[in-house]
């Protein structure tokens, strides 16, 4: 087995358990008393608003956005983890039906390895650090990663083809 198949094969299964795992600390320590301030946040607003204090309905309805915000960064975090680990895996078991030489399906390895484990990084991050373009860019630049590994190999399996 080559090193960039056991790096995509042996990787991709260390994050789907990783994703797996954050998944299962998110949803018993944090996701309840996320949703409970959302829900919270959303009734305070509607009565707020019910009584014309309109400042009071617009403060609990940014909370909720800032609440909804993070809630979506976590769960989106989770489940591409996931997701990218599993692309990892199965771009492992065709790694080698790829035209290219070993060192170019060892550097697109890394790439696709590194993508994927920095994109939902960098968008979990994002909840941290709201509004902070590093996060941003870590996020473009971890999905840039990815797609160029995945360019790669359409390229390679078309040259194969031919």
């Amino acid at each position: 087995m080559s090193a960039a198949r056991k790096l995509l094969i042996f990787g991709g299964l260390a994050l789907a358990a990783f994703g797996m795992l954050y998944g299962l600390h998110y949803a018993l320590f944090i996701e309840h008393q996320t949703l409970d301030r959302m829900g919270g946040s959303l009734a305070t607003a509607f009565v707020d608003a019910a009584e014309r204090n309109l400042p009071a309905a617009r403060l609990a309805i940014d909370q909720y956005t800032q609440t909804k915000y993070d809630y979506v960064r976590q769960v989106d975090a989770h489940s591409h983890w996931i997701g990218l680990a599993m692309l990892m895996i199965v771009f492992g078991a065709v790694l080698e039906r790829l035209a290219f030489t070993e060192r170019t399906r060892f550097v697109i390895a890394v790439a696709l390895a590194l993508g994927s484990f920095s994109f939902p990084g960098a968008v979990l991050l994002q909840s941290f650090t709201h509004g902070n373009p590093l996060s941003s860019a870590l996020a473009v630049a971890g999905s840039a990663l990815v797609i160029g590994a995945m360019a790669a190999a359409v390229v390679g399996f078309t040259r194969q083809r031919s």
